[in-house]
């Protein structure tokens, strides 16, 4: 028993380590895309604050697109999980579930993931000057 329960915490310990890896790397991945995305509309943020646009209201902007994107990612995750999970469950003959509260962890992680790595971008578009942005072709 000791064995058994030996290797399933470090096949779990294994899986939090494969996890966390995936994370940061999405991150890191939203992080690139939402740059890309200030940098292709730093005119339309020169115009939005040229016209009265506040720092907060363009930060939450791209915050919420940042979460967007991750929210779309992890629905799309669970949904490619569940189904794997599903099929080889089928294929293999074993009776299986799926705890709902698993699924709410990892879009909460999903949301966390946009809140973190989407803060650098939402800040950075907020910051931008209108006068130098509007400048930039």
């Amino acid at each position: 028993m000791e064995a058994q329960q030996g290797a399933i915490r470090t096949v779990a310990l294994l899986l939090v380590a494969i996890a966390s890896v995936s994370l940061l790397v999405g991150g890191i991945s939203i992080m690139n895309v939402m740059i890309v995305s200030v940098t292709e509309r730093t005119r339309e943020i020169g115009i939005r604050r040229a016209l009265g646009g506040r720092m907060r209201d363009i930060r939450l902007q791209f915050l919420c697109e940042a979460l967007v994107l991750c929210l779309l990612g992890g629905a799309i995750g669970v949904l490619g999980g569940v189904t794997l999970s599903m099929t080889v469950a089928r294929m293999a003959g074993w009776i299986t579930s799926i705890d709902s509260e698993a699924i709410a962890l990892a879009l909460a992680f999903s949301i966390a993931t946009g809140l973190l790595f989407g803060f650098y971008p939402a800040h950075k578009a907020s910051k931008l000057s209108p006068i130098e942005a509007l400048k930039t072709e």
